[in-house]
């Protein structure tokens, strides 16, 4: 997956509560045998108002938020059902982070193994990039992971957590199987030890 380092681009608000994997990815996009277009089916019936229209007032349909590359969202966002599709969506329309109080356990899983960086944060610092966020003048944002920070259009730093093993997995660009490559010098070597104890295996 692709490393996460330093991050910038516009922020985009989406400040609803609980929204769930099937506002995220509709479940009519989930019909496909691989990841190819999902990035157009994200957000999907809040984006469109029919077929071929855009709804103007959504945050990503307007100029000043279309490229946005971080989130900042409401509370326990991503909960509903466990569809990966949900995050591969997000990253293939340029999302690599999300901020917010809190997220869905299974969602926040998908993410980590996927490459999405997500962030909690207290209610009130979550409000304030939030407010950063619905600027058009200054929604810029910077992630920086190895240093854990956020720093804003007006050169505010926002300091986070976030757990050591899965910080080094993003920097790295390391999904669960890359992960665990990293033992693959102790995997051989267990496996020879096994093998010449039990030979009739091999």
């Amino acid at each position: 997956m692709q490393p996460f380092t330093i991050v910038s681009g516009p922020a985009a608000g989406l400040p609803g509560a609980n929204i769930d994997t099937d506002v995220i990815m509709p479940k009519q996009f989930l019909k496909g045998i691989d990841r190819a277009g999902l990035g157009e089916a994200v957000f999907h019936d809040l984006r469109h108002a029919g077929p071929g229209q855009m709804r103007p007032d959504f945050v990503l349909n307007r100029p000043e938020w279309r490229e946005a590359r971080i989130l900042v969202v409401g509370p326990n966002f991503g909960c509903g059902s466990s569809r990966e599709h949900a995050v591969w969506g997000l990253l293939q329309c340029g999302i690599r982070a999300l901020v917010g109080t809190s997220f869905a356990g299974i969602f926040a899983d998908n993410a980590a193994n996927n490459g999405l960086l997500l962030i909690e944060l207290a209610p009130e610092a979550v409000a304030e990039l939030a407010a950063r966020a619905a600027d058009p003048a200054g929604n810029r944002m910077t992630i920086d992971l190895p240093a854990q920070t956020i720093t804003t259009a007006n050169g505010a730093v926002q300091h986070f957590e976030i757990p050591a093993r899965r910080k080094d997995h993003l920097v790295r660009g390391l999904d669960a199987i890359g992960a665990t490559l990293d033992h693959a010098d102790a995997i051989r070597a267990f496996q020879a030890r096994h093998l010449a104890t039990q030979p009739w295996l091999a």
